[in-house]
């Protein structure tokens, strides 16, 4: 599928393996979705090419080297993306955070928007989307229209799980936006949720119902 990146990797394999298991206590859980996110965030950032050569002293010569200049703005979907956002910051932290609150109404059948903050000048910034799981994709899409609302640059999601149907929405929607996932779910149940998938992410992420 076309600007969807499945990062293959046995260590990822074997991370998302405990992530599924309904045994595994939120800390854990907490952790795995952290050191995924880490993997994602690297292999998103793969093509950067904004950088600048500086000098500095080693202990033993001077020497040229590079640095990333204006960093994407990470932006975390609440609630479940808060479980990825330290641990992608980690790994670029000269960004900048931002924050959408948007779920999807049962009763009205359409996303509701409840909070919405992001950094000064994000006009022109690149993006790393961050939420764990792709269903439906209605809030995914939705945050990606009042992202593009603000004239932002490139819009890159890191989701840890997402289904063939929600990929295809988001890309219907958004041919522009790169995806980054771990593994690609064939089903989504009638509940939305994604099957096998994991269960209610931000459920698992803090301990709620």
């Amino acid at each position: 599928m076309k600007n969807v990146h499945v990062v293959d990797h046995p260590l990822l394999k074997h991370k998302l393996g405990y992530l599924r298991d309904k045994n595994t206590n939120s800390y854990e859980f907490r952790e795995l979705v952290k050191e995924i996110s880490k993997i994602l965030a690297y292999e998103a950032m793969r093509d950067w090419k904004q950088l600048e050569s500086v000098f500095v002293e080693t202990p033993i010569a001077q020497t040229k080297t590079e640095r990333i200049i204006n960093p994407p703005v990470v932006v975390s979907i609440m609630r479940a993306g808060n479980g990825m956002l330290d641990s992608v910051l980690s790994m670029i932290p000269i960004s900048s955070a931002g924050y959408i609150g948007i779920y999807r109404d049962k009763f009205i059948h359409n996303t509701v928007e409840y909070y919405f903050k992001m950094p000064e000048n994000v006009k022109g910034k690149d993006i790393l989307l961050c939420d764990p799981l792709i269903a439906t994709a209605d809030t995914i899409v939705a945050a990606i229209d009042r992202l593009k609302q603000y004239e932002v640059g490139k819009i890159k999601v890191l989701s840890i799980l997402a289904s063939k149907y929600g990929l295809e929405k988001v890309l219907h929607f958004h041919p522009d936006v790169e995806i980054y996932t771990v593994n690609i779910e064939q089903e989504i149940n009638e509940s939305g949720y994604l099957v096998p998938g994991l269960g209610d992410a931000g459920d698992r992420l803090y301990q709620t119902k």
